[in-house]
């Protein structure tokens, strides 16, 4: 005989008001009221006869079993929405959601996502772009790239490659200006910041010995993509990373001034999703075409074999 399971109602209310941190935001969600969200959730309280949220003022917060159980629920829902799916919607695209930072999106995947779609007509990948990174307890994307360490539990890590830090600019800048031969000589021009990325800058000075540079003086920009456009029209010094500015530097459109002063990035990048889907087939195929393509990056490939060599030794 099947355990008694609490009313799918209450239990679905739970994990929506879990997700989102508020019942009226869940509320929004299911199409309720805001007192049928608290109802339900009271109702699965007292079957449970344990505390899920902390009510306050404005705002809810899980208690430490509502931490527990909220993230079972969240996998047993994903489960029956793919069961459903295969049962209901068999010859339909399977969608993939991507989480990765919009630079990365314009500058590096998107170009190549052709291929993908080409080989996997049936997986409709669908991208998310943001500056921050995923957080999977409350996030329903299936998998994010990312640049960072292996830090949390529950998520498996597939290490994609490593980058170098440089900085990078227009060669008009330069047109009747003393050239670029030192890094304290940035003081004289604008300083493009990424602000989401802050620390890359010092990460570069720090490595070069330079302290008398604030990359905080110049222009502010949110993401990578920006600020090299920015660069672009010579109106500043950016700094660039592997894979975003392969093309410009190779067109000549932008230049190294210190093409002997690469620093190699503090953290790798990753392609990242929680550990229960490692057996779905489209992550899997993703992730698999994701590394050939980075194998098939020359720069990339190159700091691929670098850092899995620096690794194993």
């Amino acid at each position: 005989m099947r355990k008694k399971i609490p009313p799918l109602n209450s239990l679905k209310s739970f994990e929506a008001a879990a997700r989102h941190c508020s019942f009226r935001n869940a509320a929004d969600e299911l199409f309720v009221s805001v007192s049928a969200i608290s109802h339900q959730i009271k109702q699965l309280e007292h079957v449970l006869n344990v505390e899920l949220f902390i009510r306050k003022t404005r705002s809810v917060e899980l208690t430490k079993i509502g931490k527990q159980y909220y993230p079972i629920l969240r996998d047993a829902f994903d489960k029956i929405a793919e069961g459903t799916n295969l049962i209901l919607k068999p010859t339909q695209s399977d969608v993939l959601t991507i989480q990765l930072y919009s630079t990365l999106a314009i500058r590096w995947i998107i170009p190549r996502l052709p291929d993908f779609q080409s080989k996997y007509p049936d997986i409709s990948v669908r991208l998310h772009t943001s500056q921050f990174d995923v957080d999977f307890n409350e996030s329903d994307v299936d998998a994010c790239v990312k640049i960072g360490n292996r830090a949390a539990n529950g998520l498996h890590y597939s290490y994609l490659f490593s980058s170098d830090v440089f900085p990078v600019c227009s060669p008009n800048i330069l047109a009747g200006k003393e050239q670029l031969s030192r890094p304290e000589q940035l003081n004289d021009f604008t300083i493009l910041q990424v602000y989401p990325s802050h620390r890359d800058w010092y990460i570069w000075l720090d490595e070069v010995g330079c302290t008398s540079v604030d990359p905080e003086s110049g222009l502010q920009f949110d993401s990578y993509d920006h600020s090299i456009s920015t660069a672009l029209q010579g109106m500043g010094v950016a700094l660039g990373m592997q894979p975003y500015v392969n093309k410009e530097l190779s067109a000549g459109l932008l230049i190294e001034p210190f093409p002997d002063m690469r620093v190699k990035h503090h953290s790798d990048w990753y392609f990242v999703y929680r550990q229960e889907k490692f057996e779905q087939k489209k992550i899997q195929l993703f992730e698999t075409w994701l590394i050939e393509q980075v194998k098939a990056d020359p720069e990339l490939s190159i700091s691929r074999e670098r850092t899995t060599s620096e690794q194993t030794s």
